[in-house]
């Protein structure tokens, strides 16, 4: 009873249900009869004690019980997840639960792949070309720079060494594809092997990475301006490869450029040499057969392809709802940085370029062949937990991401220069000359 006094005189934490008192009389021994007579009679040295020695009387006292948390909110605090933090889970325990036969390469079926996307084209310019009606040539651009895209892909794999376990054949089938939409394939080869090495780091990663804010401020308004608006964006490859991304230097078709190691250079200079020829080519067949008609058959397909390539890598790395994180320093390491990357869904263009849009678990292991990346990526979900963010359920065409980009760039602009985990930054200045009426 003197301790539910003192929770009601000195605010100590109060019991928790409503209690009622019934003291029973105390049974005192005949010794102890005369201290308490003693202590009924009032007495000026122990008035100051008297609270604390005795009760109230009996009677019935309710303690109001402080809110208890909701348990919905509870329980979302427990899930709050944070993705910059350290995975509690390490690439082995990825590779365990992806099964053996994901790993396995076929040449063969790789190069059915090649048979089928290489008819296609020369099927439909064939056609094009026959019929050459303005109803048509629509249908043509959307199909062939689709097709061009869809070759850039399985060269990318012989680039990867996914396509085969022969180094020859890959190098072979690599030109070949890469040549004839115009990418030098040692050059970009070997700047994106630096880009799969170096995922999700501010400063080493090759493309599509952030521009810390110093690199960004220094670059003058018009670039600013063009970097983040359509259609520009969706037009940098070539850009590119003749001159990286802003704060780097050098170029995919020089040998002696930063991206390239000595013993690279021999592969450099093969790999540029088959662009110049596939680029006299192109000169021949427009002599041969006409400006216009080489316009309608290659150039807005090869424009069309660079769209794709520019978006769908782009979107890979940039655009999701939650604010991802980009790493320097002792916070980054090969698996945390590729954690930063997410899947897309592209509806019934999935299967026409060949599954690129499984793009986590080909980022983490690069040398799984683009047919087992889907069956790969659902054994590694339950191991990669809140890690993996599932991809946005496209329509027939995925006419959503465009949405998805334009979002993003308009918040995603640079990262700050300190800090070894950085998030996107939106510029106010460049958000406003936007809103601007003309």
């Amino acid at each position: 009873m003197a301790s539910l006094l003192l929770s009601e005189c000195h605010a100590l934490r109060p019991l928790p249900a409503t209690i009622r008192l019934r003291p029973k009389p105390p049974v005192l021994e005949a010794s102890h009869r005369g201290f308490i007579s003693d202590m009924t009679r009032p007495n000026r040295r122990m008035l100051p004690n008297w609270a604390l020695r005795v009760s109230a009387p009996a009677r019935t006292v309710v303690v109001e019980m402080e809110p208890r948390e909701g348990e919905d909110a509870i329980k979302n605090r427990a899930e709050e997840f944070d993705p910059g933090m350290p995975p509690p889970f390490g690439l082995a325990e990825i590779r365990a639960a992806i099964p053996k036969h994901c790993w396995v390469k076929n040449p063969w079926r790789s190069m059915s792949y090649v048979v089928r996307d290489v008819a296609i084209v020369f099927a439909l310019a064939t056609a094009a070309a026959c019929i050459n009606s303005w109803a048509v040539w629509p249908l043509y651009w959307a199909a062939q720079g689709t097709l061009f895209w869809a070759l850039f892909v399985l060269g990318h794999d012989c680039g990867h060494g996914s396509f085969s376990n022969n180094p020859k054949l890959n190098s072979v089938v690599g030109h070949i594809l890469h040549s004839s939409i115009l990418v030098p394939y040692h050059g970009w080869r070997i700047s994106h092997r630096t880009h799969h090495q170096n995922h999700g780091h501010v400063d080493k990663d090759e493309s599509w990475h952030p521009l810390p804010e110093k690199i960004y401020r220094s670059l003058d308004f018009v670039t600013r301006k063009l970097r983040f608006t359509l259609p520009f964006p969706a037009l940098a490859f070539p850009i590119y490869l003749w001159g990286r991304s802003p704060g780097k230097r050098g170029s995919h078709f020089n040998p002696d450029s930063d991206l390239f190691l000595p013993n690279e250079r021999k592969d450099v200079i093969t790999s540029t040499a088959c662009w110049i020829f596939m680029a006299v080519v192109l000169a021949g067949l427009t002599w041969f057969m006409g400006p216009l008609k080489m316009f309608k058959l290659y150039v807005v397909p090869y424009s069309l392809f660079v769209m794709w390539l520019d978006i769908v890598t782009y979107l890979h790395h940039h655009g999701h709802e939650e604010k991802l994180p980009w790493y320097r320093g002792k916070e980054w390491s090969y698996l945390r940085g590729g954690l930063t990357t997410f899947d897309r869904d592209y509806g019934w263009i999935n299967n026409i370029h060949h599954d690129i849009g499984t793009h986590v678990i080909h980022h983490l292991f690069p040398q799984i062949p683009h047919y087992h990346l889907v069956e790969a990526t659902k054994s590694a979900k339950p191991v990669l937990g809140n890690y993996y963010k599932e991809p946005e359920r496209s329509a027939p065409l995925p006419f959503h991401l465009l949405r998805v980009l334009s979002r993003s760039l308009n918040l995603d602009h640079y990262v700050s220069d300190y800090g070894d985990i950085v998030y996107y930054e939106k510029d106010p200045e460049l958000c406003s000359s936007a809103q601007k009426p003309s």
